[in-house]
Formats: structure tokens, C-alpha cells, sequence
């Protein structure tokens, strides 16, 4: 059975969040406001929040120079997922990705239909590993946030979460580079 197992410790991660908005501010950022509570209830690190606009550039820039802080293992962003002119996010992140993450996006909208019907095809919810950091690509909504983190990421990042974590796997994302190359 999936669950806790309070033999092994507890193991805080560091986690940067991302807004992506045009018109948000930190003073109305209800979205990362609801991701930074979650983190910290958990019992980890946030180690970096910002918002940034609607533009692609912006997004990979911050995203991709998270991805090489030693002290972030987890980016996640939140909003610019859905299908108009401005929604960007998963173009200006998905070529950062070393692997995708499909199962992610699976079980998010799973999760999202439940709750809101068929309105969850209108996300393009999406995850992925760069540079030996998580990424995960959340809709800007503060439901969507608490879908995402409650049920997926609260378990996922908690190395006692069995049968298996992204926490006990972290140390090994980046062996293929250490190991040099195979002939």
C-alpha cells in the first residue's frame, strides 16, 4: 500500500516557485502564496519566488539558471499553462527538459476532472528534469496549485512516501553525467 513510512526521516528539499503573469505582483499572488504555505506546512526549504511575465524568453531565463542552483531541487510555476496568445509557459520550458515528465500531467488532470469536469483539457499541465532539478508546470489558478501540491507533489517530494519518492531518486538524476559517456 502507498504511504508514509515514519521509519525512514523526513528530508527537506529546496523549492523555488514561479509566477507567470502580467499582471500579478507579490501582493497579489494568490497562486504562489498558496504553493509557498504548502511547502513550508511540509517541512521544506523555499528557497526562491519571483514572478515574471507572460513572455518566453523571461521564463527559460529564470527557470534554467534555478535549475543550476545547488540549492533548488524543485522549480515550480504557476499560471501561463492554458491556450491563448499569452500562455507560454510549457513552449519556454519544454525544451529545457532532459526528460519528460507525462505521467505528471496524466495524473494531474485525473485529479483536475474530478473537480472541475472536463474544463481540465484547458491546461497544459506538464513536467520534466533539467539539470538534475524537477520541474513542474502548473495552471495560475490557487485550485490548481492546491490540486497539483496535495495531491502529487506533497507525496512525491516526501522521502518517506512509499513505494517510491522523487526524493530517494534525486542524487542519481544527473549520473549520466558523472559516469562519462558509455561506449
Amino acid at each position: 500500500m502507498p504511504g508514509i513510512d515514519e521509519a525512514r526521516t523526513f528530508i527537506p528539499v529546496g523549492i523555488a516557485v514561479l509566477t507567470v503573469s502580467d499582471t500579478r505582483t507579490l501582493a497579489d499572488d494568490k497562486s504562489g502564496d498558496t504553493l509557498e504555505a504548502r511547502i513550508r506546512e511540509a517541512g521544506h526549504r523555499l528557497e526562491a519566488r519571483a514572478i515574471v511575465p507572460d513572455d518566453r524568453q523571461k521564463i527559460y531565463d529564470q527557470v534554467s539558471a534555478w535549475t543550476l542552483d545547488e540549492a533548488i531541487d524543485v522549480v515550480i510555476t504557476t499560471g501561463g499553462t492554458g491556450f491563448t496568445g499569452r500562455d507560454v509557459t510549457p513552449e519556454a520550458l519544454e525544451p529545457l527538459f532532459e526528460k519528460r515528465m507525462d505521467g505528471f500531467s496524466e495524473v494531474f488532470h485525473r485529479i483536475s476532472y474530478d473537480k472541475i469536469g472536463t474544463s481540465t483539457i484547458q491546461s497544459r499541465a506538464t513536467g520534466g528534469v533539467a539539470n538534475a532539478t524537477f520541474i513542474f508546470v502548473l495552471p495560475g489558478s490557487p485550485g490548481a496549485c492546491k490540486d497539483a501540491w496535495d495531491g502529487i507533489l506533497k507525496q512525491q517530494l516526501d522521502y518517506r512516501h512509499m513505494p517510491c519518492n522523487f526524493v530517494e531518486i534525486m542524487p542519481r538524476l544527473d549520473e549520466h553525467l558523472r559516469r562519462g559517456s558509455s561506449s
